[in-house]
Parts: structure tokens; sequence; C-alpha cells
């Protein structure tokens, strides 16, 4: 199996150059730093020991924030190398992280040969895959260089399991080779017992530690005179599809709700232009966030094409519609918006947060709709309530994110403390 893998990595790579000129022409890569991916690096390596951490994209990224912070004050560490795949967690990065101590790499493509000059030019002393970030070359070259390897916040979802399960011996292998998993989840932890896993914690969801200081400054003032008198509901993380089924429930809400406006915020930014022909073509009010005349008073989709600023109108909402749950994504992280009081709502499709939506249920704290009529419902009550968001829920959150914070560094900080 590992021979198949790496030939149609290698094909893969043969065609790579063409693939990302494609994405740089469509604004996905970024142009000065996209031969990391080719395992082109110019950074040196720092002195001292350095601790690799790898989260895919924008969410794991945040989620492992607090953790940083946190192991950058151990003495021993002298570097942490963090590399993401996609051009919105380099600009998050950018954004969010302004140690020195903490350098930022696109992960290269997991060919056997960009595996090994990429362990040996950075010499990792300790290697941290994030949630369900498998790459069986470099998995495989770190344990043959005897480098500790801890799979951190691992989720594994039912699809993925049955996937896995088709080759058994191969799952078996990969996943043998991590010296501790720390799952987010029972599920998970089921899961890696059966691929013979020797070595698990189930420490809980990691993202239930981020921190508020993640966000990334206050709105426009404004922008903000204008919102306070306006009722707000929001879209975050949508897909194609999704932006128009908010659309529709907004027009619905209009026609009881006076100072209704709905924030937007795209899963892919990319598309932003999509998204605005279609809402134009409901006659809605549109404002970019980046557009910076006047902010008009009947505007009906406040749109958001900036990354990282999430957290600010979680901040101003007090519902909150999570996409990529309508279609078969497999929905999005609930914690975020639930740390900061919100009401959730979501569709149908799930399963890949379905423990935590099913724990954030149980409070009555997030709600499955089908139905533009459905969502619209909760809404009404939602906005017509002068309830303010539940303090005593943040307080509960916020505990039991820092106490798994708290339990995963020490867990880490064995491996960083033991291996000098």
């Amino acid at each position: 199996m590992l021979i198949l893998y790496r030939l149609i990595i290698n094909v893969v790579c043969f065609f790579a150059p063409i693939i990302l000129r494609i994405r740089i022409y469509k604004q996905k890569e970024d142009e000065n730093r996209y031969k990391e991916k080719l395992c082109i690096i110019k950074k040196k390596k720092p002195q001292g020991k350095l601790v690799w951490f790898h989260a895919a994209s924008v969410g794991e990224l945040l989620s492992i924030v607090p953790l940083l912070e946190k192991l950058e004050k151990i003495k021993e560490i002298k570097s942490i190398l963090l590399t993401t795949n996609t051009l919105s967690s380099s600009k998050v990065f950018e954004k969010k992280i302004k140690s020195k101590k903490i350098i930022h790499q696109f992960f290269p493509f997991d060919k056997d040969i960009f595996t090994k000059k990429f362990l040996s030019h950075w010499l990792p002393d300790l290697v941290i895959f994030v949630e369900s970030e498998i790459w069986p070359n470099f998995i495989f070259n770190i344990k043959n260089r005897k480098i500790p390897l801890i799979l951190l916040n691992a989720r594994i979802t039912t699809k993925t399991y049955l996937r896995w399960k088709k080759i058994p011996n191969f799952a078996k292998s990969i996943f043998s080779s991590f010296d501790i998993c720390l799952s987010q989840n029972k599920e998970t932890e089921k899961y890696l017992t059966n691929f013979g896993v020797k070595k698990i914690k189930n420490l809980g969801n990691l993202k239930f530690s981020s921190s508020s200081s993640l966000s990334s400054g206050k709105l426009n003032k404004n922008i903000l005179k204008i919102l306070q008198y306006k009722k707000i509901w929001c879209a975050t993380s949508t897909h194609n599809g999704e932006e128009v089924f908010c659309g529709k429930t907004h027009i619905e809400l209009k026609k009881r709700l006076k100072n209704v406006i709905l924030i937007i915020i795209p899963r892919h930014i990319h598309r932003i232009n999509e998204i605005v022909k279609e809402l134009n073509k409901m006659n809605l009010k549109i404002h970019l966030h980046t557009n910076k005349s006047k902010f008009n008073r009947d505007t009906d989709i406040y749109l958001v094409d900036t990354f990282g600023e999430t957290q600010n109108f979680f901040n101003i909402s007090k519902s909150v519609f999570l996409g990529g749950s309508l279609i078969n994504h497999g929905g999005q992280n609930p914690i975020e918006p639930t740390r900061m009081g919100c009401s959730i709502y979501h569709g149908p499709h799930v399963n890949n947060f379905k423990e935590v939506y099913s724990y954030l249920a149980s409070y009555n704290i997030s709600k499955k709709i089908n139905t533009i009529n459905n969502l619209k419902r909760f809404l009404l009550k939602d906005l017509s309530s002068k309830e303010k968001r539940s303090k005593k829920l943040k307080k509960r959150i916020n505990f039991m994110g820092q106490s798994i914070l708290k339990n995963i560094y020490l867990e880490i900080k064995k491996f960083i403390v033991s291996n000098k």
C-alpha cells in the first residue's frame, strides 16, 4: 500500500508546479512562497531545540495558539516551527502570532524525498500533528529517525474510520507510529484503539481553550455605531447554496422585524463575487467589510471578505448559523461562537462534530434546522427576546477549555523536558 501511495504522490508532484500556478492565478496560493510546498527552503534552522507543529488550516491553527503561547515560555524550547497548508492560515499567522520564536512554513507535498530533505533541514526534536493530519511518508520517516511524534487533538470521524478500515494493515502501521495520541472525543479514542494505538489519552477538544485574545481588534467605530441599534444574526463558514438559504431566511425575518441585519462570513473568501451576485438577485442591500465608504443604515447583509475576524462578529451577534451543515460537508466546529455566548443553529450534516453538538443540544444551546421557516422561527424568538447572552455558559465553557489546555500542555511538556 505504501508503494502505491508513493506512486500517486510522485505523479501529483510531477504536475505540482502547474497545479500551484493555477492556484496562484485563482489567488489560493502565495506567489512569493509557493515553492515551500516543493520543499525549497530559504529560512535557516535556528540553534537549539526545535518543536514542529503541523496544523492544516485556520481552525487548527487558531486552536493551538493558546498552547503555543504556553510552550514558547519553556526555556528548553529555542524555536517552534509551524507549518500549514493554506494561504488563509498563513495570513492568520501573520495577524495573530507575533513571537519571533515561532517560524511559519508551508507544508511540503508528502513526497518521500521532500520529507527527508525537510527533516534533515529542520531537525525537529519533537513533532506534533494536529487533528486529522495524516501524511504517511512524513510519519514513517519521523519514526525511522526516532523523533517523538504526537497526534494532538486527534479527530477521526466515522466516515474516515470506514475508509481506513479498507486498508487495516496500512492504517495500523501509520497510527501505531505515534508515541501518543491525545484524542478530542470518545469516538476517536475507540477508533484509534481499533487501529492498535497503545497510548491514547482523551483530554477533550483543545478548541474549547481558544483565547479571546485571538480577536484581531475592535470593529470600526462607525460600523459599531450603526450595528448597536440592530438585531444581529450571523452566518459563518458558509458554503455554496447556504448564503442563498440565509438570504431567503433574512427576507422572511424582515417581514416581522425592524432593524435586523445578517452578517455573512463565508468559508472561502475567493467566492465573494459569486456570493454578491446571488444576493443581488434577491434585491438585498450588501456592504462589504473592506468597503471603506459609508455604511448605510438600511444595509441587509454585511459580507465579511477578510480572514481572521470571525470572533469580532461573534462578539456582537446573538445567534449564529454554522455552515457546511446544510450540505454533506460534515459541519463546522461550534465551540468558538458557543464560548462567546451565542445561540447555535445548524443543518443536519454535522457528523464531524456530532459529540460537541450533542453536548450543546443537551443544554439547549444548539438546534438543528432543516428549512427556512424552521430557522426563521428560532431567530424570531431569539432576536425579539431582551435576554442577554448567557454569562454562565461562557464561564462554564472557559473553565472547561482552560482545564483541557493545562492537561495537554503537561503531556507535551513531558516530551520536551525528557527529550534533552
